[in-house]
């Protein structure tokens, strides 16, 4: 799992021969050139593609890391930062505080007269958050479709929701991800601060960046594609109307079904809060049966390949690390469909 062999016709070439079988001996086996991966770790798998990383496979990653070097992917998030209008906004609440513990005086091991003589006391906080908010991995219970309004393997609102979040392949069904981690840099290859609204990213666009940054893309890889909107998150995001435009740029089917099925990518990620173009392309609608998101059912639903959304790529593309080992893990809050306001790391 290394760089891209020599650019000469010949390398890349022997490239494209070697890397799959180099992938193969790392574990990945569910992956067929031509198809993905899909449902197939049987009926009751609520995994998906992350099934595939082995202890070959994350000790490979890890190998990368020869420097010590650690990027932080993740956003700050506050209640004014920039969401996908789907999502509700969040609050974060001081639910205790010194000067109210003390006015209170409810707890009775918190005065004086019962030993806290020292006036120790804390700051906790209550918090009302999306489960989609800020850097995240969506999981694979977060899309549905068709009318029984089923997600990834099958299953089915009717059968697997509830009061208290969805009841399978929610986000505590995400393992801790270790794997090798390549960024597609197509903002910096363009010569772009930021991509423009609604910019599709083709598989001609993945290619030459791929290719500029002597770098490919072998089965059981985590992608990240960069289109520059994170630059302009600052603090906390706040700044809509200056995020939103860059945050419509992204993929489209047919650069999704490429990274999948031609280069068996085990995970796509991007510094965008939907990592797809939008609107979406009519053809791309049609092919999954209509969609506002189809690149989301064609990677949640029918290929069980995770999302991450939000990922700060700024650090990466400035100090041109195309290729680190990509670790994240997500909140185990059970019934929830993404891990929410993440800081994964790359390392290098």
């Amino acid at each position: 799992m290394g760089r891209l062999l020599a650019a000469s016709g010949m390398g890349l070439a022997l490239a494209a021969a070697v890397l799959p079988a180099a992938a193969q001996d790392a574990g990945m086996k569910q992956w067929t050139r031509g198809k993905g991966w899909g449902w197939v770790w049987g009926p009751q798998d609520e995994v998906g593609a992350l099934n595939e990383m082995t202890d070959a496979s994350r000790a490979a990653a890890l190998r990368l890391a020869t420097q010590g070097k650690s990027y932080d992917l993740g956003l700050p998030y506050d209640r004014n930062s920039y969401r996908w209008p789907g999502h509700n906004p969040g609050e974060i609440i001081s639910f205790r505080t010194p000067e109210g513990v003390a006015r209170q005086r409810d707890l009775p091991f918190t005065t004086a007269e019962n030993g806290n003589g020292s006036h120790t006391r804390w700051h906790s906080s209550a918090m009302f958050i999306s489960d989609n908010v800020a850097t995240q991995i969506d999981g694979l219970g977060h899309i549905t479709v068709g009318e029984d309004n089923h997600w990834y393997n099958g299953f089915k609102e009717g059968d697997w929701g509830g009061n208290f979040g969805i009841r399978k392949a929610d986000v505590t069904t995400i393992p801790p991800i270790i794997a090798r981690g390549v960024l597609i840099d197509v903002a910096g290859q363009k010569n772009m601060e930021a991509l423009p609204a609604g910019y599709e990213i083709t598989v001609a666009d993945l290619e030459a960046a791929l290719r500029a940054q002597n770098v490919d893309v072998t089965p059981g890889t985590v992608v990240l594609i960069r289109t520059g909107t994170a630059r302009y998150w600052g603090e906390s995001g706040a700044d809509h109307a200056k995020i939103s435009g860059p945050d419509s740029a992204g993929i489209g089917l047919a650069a999704a079904k490429w990274l999948v099925e031609q280069k068996g990518a085990l995970m796509l990620a991007s510094d965008t809060s939907g990592l797809e173009v939008g609107p979406p392309r009519p053809q791309d609608s049609a092919a999954v049966g209509g969609s506002f998101n189809p690149v989301h059912v064609y990677l949640l639903v029918q290929q069980g390949v995770h999302i991450g959304e939000f990922h700060n790529l700024e650090r990466l593309a400035a100090d041109r690390v195309y290729e680190f080992a990509y670790v994240a893990t997500t909140n185990a809050i059970r019934g929830t469909v993404a891990g929410t306001a993440l800081r994964p790391l790359a390392l290098r």
